[in-house]
């Protein structure tokens, strides 16, 4: 007797009854090697597992999800269609941070209740699950797990955690684990780090921000107003930041007098000390974890940064690539700054059509305040004067550049460097082998380029890591500059790569979806030329909910913020990859945002939700979606578990209707296909009092809709290799337009006719009267 995996209880085969036999179009499964998907009998009838779409748990998936080529498949070879959230942005900061005493106080900070309190989960997890939202990009921080000390892991968040992530089966979520950064840690102007990594190089926290090594007004609850919106990026040019990422990834290269002492007397290179320290605790955040259904991988890092690394000169940053807003010191003024050295320092603004320019300079420090602690490893001094890249001349009191080209070769082979190749790819084999130590059965690892960049064409298959995704990020960056988007769109991606402007801009939503789904593409097939057959992830996405001066939270008309979104979810679906939106927030409010850096990117906010006690956690249940805006552009239907190789995927939110085509898999896909069901989400949201219309099946396909599971459930009969398989769905009567999918020349086409018409005429006449 076959014994059912846990989606087939409820679909008991009895003694003597006949077992799955599949048809002659599928492929006899090995019954050795894979598990055996009741849909394979010919008497099946669809959604009779108690399965749903979007449910990543042993029930729905009949055992785990992993990487097949270029995609995730389940338990019986499906295609996975991985779609979630980011939780959460309020990750960054601890639950007792303190705008007015920050940097103080942090060895005592607590991260327990971060993303959100432990009793509250059940509210969480059941609306991610409505939205179909059910993979997780789940943050943590080094700082939440050892802000207390070298070694000294804070055990009591790591229960949390843990007791967090265990309940994520129970509502079909699955989740991989990020130790999360931006700008190396909330010390310098982000988040990530603990304040003793900035200490233990020499940094004094209280001078940084007063000596122009960091912005921290963005993680003391500024960044709102427009002179301080949108500068905390800069953070990553500024001294603490630049000198901690190159310290942590090429310490041994460029700083190799830095020497750290550890509690035992003895003196470890800085390199090594921070290394070690971030993959001790990695390694604790691993064995913490370890065991939990729900988690199904780890990402190494958020948006990793080379510091000074490859900075062909310290007079100037990178414009292209290096955001110049507000005060933005080259790294030889920042330099200085640090040093306690009042510096003339170039001070950029907004402006069109380029994004920023230069339109002032003013001194910084000016009350001479040192970056570095006489007591640190340096004495006082910029670890960078220690190392001859520039210093102070006192007869002409000013500072020199000594070695411009310091950070591009190595100072002591010549031999030009790659951030990539000499000091990531071998940091990932580090982080892969401690966490495989660590944990008793093998998980996926998440990577990422650095922000902005296309898959490096050195991450050959020797760099490639076992069971690896690869997750870039995409952001429109001139809509996040600008926290502005309406029927003018530019593609920032292309111009920065050289793309002729007018081919750059868009206009009206078609556009808008054409440009995004160009942007995206682009980075999907640069990462699949590059890695071959690896699965392919957006780790983050979204859009600013505060954009054109925060008029909808007046109006309470969000229909810019609508269009913005379904223009990136037309692009993320056509590029048929799995994402994580940034980012679901419960403590997310109009007046601070996500409470960092300015930013507001959460579509939920619970102080617009009903309280916990109206709520109804059943995934059918309309009282979740409280709290939620925009989920007309955001809740979405999509093939999750597709019995096949997904080809096209097409929704129209305007009216509901969606076409999705899918072929079944052929010999070279080295996919074994032992199901026959599909599953795709459809939301209740669009099909409530409405019927849900599916054309295009073929005689003999069968399929049901059970829309309190939000579930389309199709089992086609011919799955010979290679069928193609197409349906169109939509509902009756089609939802109510949100907006219309205007286009250039839907909008100018008429004027641009008539214009040309009395031009003709005009012309007509005056050669008429002045040739006779």
């Amino acid at each position: 007797m076959l014994s059912p995996s846990g989606s087939e209880n409820s679909f008991v085969f009895l003694e003597g009854s006949p077992k799955p036999t599949p048809s002659a179009s599928y492929t006899q499964p090995d019954p050795l090697l894979d598990k055996i998907h009741p849909s394979l009998l010919p008497s099946y009838i669809p959604g009779s597992t108690r399965a749903y779409a979007h449910d990543w748990s042993r029930t729905g998936t009949g055992g785990e999800i992993k990487p097949n080529g270029r995609h995730f498949v389940d338990s019986y070879g499906r295609v996975c269609s991985l779609r979630g959230v980011n939780v959460s942005g309020c990750t960054k900061t601890p639950v007792n941070h303190d705008h007015g005493t920050f940097p103080g106080d942090h060895e005592v900070v607590t991260f327990v209740g971060r993303p959100f309190p432990l009793e509250e989960a059940p509210e969480h997890f059941a609306r991610l699950r409505r939205w179909g939202l059910t993979f997780i990009r789940f943050l943590v921080t080094w700082e939440a797990v050892e802000h207390a000390g070298l070694g000294v892991y804070d055990r009591e968040y790591l229960t949390y955690v843990r007791k967090l992530l265990l309940l994520l089966p129970s509502f079909g979520l699955s989740a991989f684990v990020v130790v999360h950064q931006d700008v190396w840690s909330r010390y310098s102007g982000g988040s990530g780090a603990p304040a003793w990594t900035l200490e233990a190089i020499g940094f004094d926290l209280h001078a940084l921000e007063e000596s122009g090594a960091a912005w921290l007004l963005g993680v003391k609850g500024g960044g709102h107003v427009e002179a301080e919106r949108g500068i905390w990026p800069c953070g990553y040019q500024k001294l603490a930041a630049a000198t901690m990422a190159t310290c942590f990834w090429a310490g041994d290269t460029f700083a190799p007098k830095l020497k750290i002492t550890m509690p035992g007397g003895q003196t470890k290179p800085v390199q090594q000390y921070l290394q070690d320290a971030f993959l001790d605790m990695y390694a604790t955040v691993v064995q913490a974890l370890d065991g939990l259904d729900g988690v199904i991988g780890f990402e190494v890092m958020n948006e990793p940064h080379r510091g000074y690394i490859e900075l062909p000169s310290l007079h100037k940053f990178d414009y292209n690539t290096d955001l110049h807003l507000s005060h933005t010191p080259s790294a030889f003024e920042s330099f200085m700054l640090g040093s306690g050295y009042p510096t003339l320092v170039a001070h950029w603004t907004r402006s069109f059509p380029v994004p920023t320019r230069l339109t002032s300079r003013s001194v910084l420090n000016s009350a001479s305040r040192q970056a570095w602690r006489p007591d640190g490893p340096t004495q006082g001094m910029c670890v960078w004067e220690m190392h001859g890249v520039w210093g102070w001349d006192n007869n002409k009191n000013e500072g020199v550049v000594l070695r411009e080209n310091y950070f591009v070769k190595d100072p002591m082979t010549g031999r030009k460097v790659d951030w990539y190749t000499d000091f990531y790819y071998p940091f990932l084999k580090r982080w892969t082998d401690r966490a495989r130590k660590a944990m008793s059965n093998d998980k996926m690892f998440f990577v990422e380029p650095i922000p902005n960049e296309f898959c490096p064409s050195s991450w050959t298959a020797e760099h490639q890591l076992p069971n690896m995704v690869f997750t870039p990020h995409w952001y429109d960056l001139n809509a996040l500059f600008n926290k502005a988007f309406g029927d003018f769109s530019v593609n920032v991606q292309g111009l920065s790569r050289g793309m002729f402007p007018l081919k750059a801009l868009y206009w009206g939503q078609q556009g808008a979806r054409e440009n995004y789904s160009l942007q995206i593409q682009n980075i999907v097939d640069h990462g699949y030329q590059v890695l071959g057959e690896k699965p392919i992830l957006i780790g983050e996405c979204g859009i600013p909910m505060d954009m054109n001066k925060k008029e909808a939270f007046e109006s309470d008309n969000w229909k810019w913020q609508e269009r913005m979104m379904d223009a990136m979810m037309t692009g993320l679906e056509r590029s048929l990859v799995g994402f994580t939106l940034w980012n679901y927030n419960p403590d997310n409010d109009d007046i601070r945002g996500d409470d960092w850096n300015g930013e507001n990117f959460s579509w939920f906010s619970r102080r617009r939700g009903l309280p916990r006690s109206l709520l109804d956690l059943d995934q059918f249940s309309f009282t979740l979606d409280n709290g939620g805006r925009i989920l007309s552009s955001i809740v979405r239907p999509y093939a999750a578990k597709t019995a096949g190789i997904p080809t096209r995927f097409e929704y129209e939110m305007n009216t509901g209707t969606f076409v999705f085509e899918w072929r079944s898999p052929e010999s070279k896909d080295s996919i074994v296909l032992t199901a026959r069901e599909t599953e795709i989400f459809v939301p209740s949201l669009i099909t409530y009092g409405r019927k849900l219309v599916v054309s295009g099946l073929s005689a003999g396909d069968k399929y049901t809709y059970d829309e309190t599971r939000q579930t389309l459930f199709i089992v086609p009969q011919d799955g010979s290799s290679g069928r193609m398989h197409k349906i169109a769905v939509s509902v009756d009567p089609p939802l109510r337009s949100q907006f219309d999918v205007n286009t250039f020349w839907g909008d100018f086409g008429e004027v641009i006719l008539s214009g040309l018409v009395v031009f003709v005429v005009l012309f007509a006449i005056i050669k008429y009267y002045f040739c006779m």
